[in-house]
């Protein structure tokens, strides 16, 4: 399944793990040159080396995009070894539990860095770019705590994840006329690895069974997704078969935003 995209130049944040790591694998697979943007450098070196066995093409690059010095960076090599960006996945999230009670002043402003500066500041340094080209796509990863109550109090990414899909639907307006097109992915519960290594202590005192039960009450198909769910919505977006959708929102979800009860 070809969606042309070939040769292009995909710049994925986050892309070690869960959904970043599916949508890198995935858009690598369909001929694109990839860029994978993560903190860790031992994550980044196995999922690089996981794409290169199957003839993909990837670049690595170590980089904290809640910092604009690392953004402009991670911008400038990846400009240095491709020549340009025509799609930009920003996946970089994750959650931390509480309502304003209980969450700290220090945990609330790094959710907003994590999950939602670092969204601005890969449009910020990439919009540029894409402008110049006179096209581009850019993919936002949300959430559907970001719309609705999902089972448990996480004020700050529910937050978040909101500013995620509003900031998308503003960008896509303003450039819409250079030929850019922004979009935001909203996804449910996935059985990624952050459900097994973080949720499963906030939520079911390690008990993954539990948690995974829990979060498949939620969902009308008989089945959990994951990272190839979203992946394969990346890529649609990030194709020419999507060329007249733009401002909008995918959700891959399995049904669990609009069953009743």
């Amino acid at each position: 399944m070809n969606l042309h995209i070939e040769g292009r130049v995909a710049l994925v944040t986050g892309g070690t793990q869960g959904i970043g790591k599916a949508c890198a694998i995935k858009l690598a697979a369909e001929g694109a040159q990839v860029v994978i943007a993560a903190r860790g450098k031992d994550l980044l070196d196995l999922v690089a080396t996981e794409i290169r066995s199957t003839g993909g093409t990837v670049t690595a690059i170590q980089a904290d995009v809640s910092k604009e010095a690392d953004c402009e960076r991670l911008i400038s090599e990846t400009i240095a070894t491709y020549g340009r960006i025509d799609i930009l996945v920003n996946n970089v999230g994750g959650s931390a539990a509480g309502g304003p009670v209980e969450m700290t002043e220090e945990v609330f402003d790094s959710q907003i860095n994590h999950n939602l500066k670092s969204v601005f500041l890969s449009c910020k340094h990439v919009l540029p770019v894409m402008e110049a080209q006179g096209a581009g796509s850019i993919i936002n990863i949300a959430s559907t705590s970001g719309t609705r109550w999902t089972g448990s109090a996480q004020v700050a990414y529910a937050a978040t994840k909101a500013g995620v899909i509003q900031l998308s639907k503003v960008v896509a307006i303003q450039y819409a006329k250079q030929g850019i097109r922004v979009n935001t992915i909203i996804p449910g519960q996935l059985h990624t690895p952050m459900v097994e290594v973080r949720l499963a202590g906030q939520r079911t005192g390690g008990d993954v069974e539990a948690l995974l039960a829990q979060r498949q009450a939620r969902i009308p198909l008989p089945f959990m997704g994951d990272g190839r769910d979203t992946a394969n919505a990346a890529l649609y977006l990030a194709s020419d078969e999507s060329r007249f959708v733009t401002g909008t929102e995918i959700v891959v979800d399995g049904g669990m935003s609009v069953r009743c009860g």
